[in-house]
């Protein structure tokens, strides 16, 4: 009997490892491709349960793990070391590492060492980067090195500075115009799909038909061959303001909160540990160990019994 900790049971059905073909057949399909973030064992292991398709460990774990206020601050050391968890907890998704901030811009040859990072150390199958212009270049680059590269169009929360801030993109003519360049430029350096995140429905609809490779949507509208979102905001895991795009599909932040303050209570009031949470032991040896400790037997060193 297997002791891994991902062994499925007996009467669940064993999915096939997600591949890139698979993807591309999905896309022609017309089959909606699942996306979600993950940054740790745990939640990796909900992702695969669930029966997603990819796994994305995305720099927003610099905000909803981290507690930074941008996603710059996170770095290739921090990212692999999720991503290598993440990779532990997974059997079927294909896993997915976000190139930080700082990685990838400053050559083709640094890019291709952080990607062969993500590959070689954390075993993901697949790099994930932003933006077009020279970013088109890293990406042909580190995909003509032989790691598959996923793009990202539209708000790049590591440009968010210089795009006004988190807020959708493709809203007037020359951004769409910009956002239809890069996804093209993408596509062309031999990314096998693009993100498109925080365009307008009616802009994504518009450019589906001239892009030919996997289009992941995070607040890009229903067209797109699939969604992402990160799994700290579907959960309800974060607090406060979250992006429109975000549908919440449980709330478990006030449900944690909730059963750390009923464990607080109980201790506080002398209710845990309770019977059931403490460990048994021979009456008699017990005895023994009182009538030693009152006599102060045990009281000199062991090295000296």
């Amino acid at each position: 009997m297997s002791t891994h900790p991902l062994a499925h049971q007996a009467d669940e059905p064993a999915r096939e490892p997600v591949t890139l073909p698979l993807l591309a057949e999905m896309k022609e399909k017309g089959e909606p491709i699942v996306m979600v973030t993950a940054y740790d064992f745990p939640s990796a292991r909900v992702a695969e349960e669930a029966g997603v398709d990819v796994v994305l460990v995305g720099d927003t774990a610099a905000m909803v793990v981290l507690g930074y206020d941008a996603t710059t601050p996170v770095g290739m050391d921090e990212m692999v070391t999720m991503a290598s968890a993440a990779r532990r907890g997974l059997r079927t998704p294909l896993l997915i590492g976000d190139m930080p901030f700082g990685s990838y811009e400053r050559s083709n040859e640094h890019a291709i060492q952080n990607a062969e990072r993500f590959v070689r150390e954390a075993g993901c199958d697949a790099v994930k980067l932003e933006r077009g212009g020279p970013s088109a270049e890293r990406a042909r680059a580190i995909a003509s090195s032989g790691i598959p590269v996923m793009g990202h169009v539209g708000l790049t929360p590591q440009s968010a500075s210089a795009l006004g801030g988190f807020k959708a993109q493709g809203k007037t003519l020359e951004s769409a115009k910009q956002i239809a360049h890069h996804a093209h430029e993408l596509q062309a350096a031999g990314c096998f799909a693009i993100v498109f995140e925080a365009v307008p429905a009616a802009v994504t609809e518009a450019l589906m038909p001239h892009i030919h490779i996997p289009v992941i949507g995070i607040g890009a509208g229903l067209s797109a061959d699939g969604q992402v979102l990160v799994f700290h905001d579907l959960l309800g895991m974060t607090a406060g303001r979250v992006p429109r795009f975000v549908k919440r599909y449980a709330d478990v932040h006030d449900r944690m909160v909730a059963g750390v303050r009923a464990y607080a209570e109980d201790v506080r009031t002398r209710h845990f540990p309770d019977a059931d949470h403490v460990y048994s032991a021979d009456a008699d040896a017990v005895a023994e160990l009182r009538a030693d400790l009152d006599q102060g037997t045990l009281a000199t060193s062991p090295w000296d019994w």
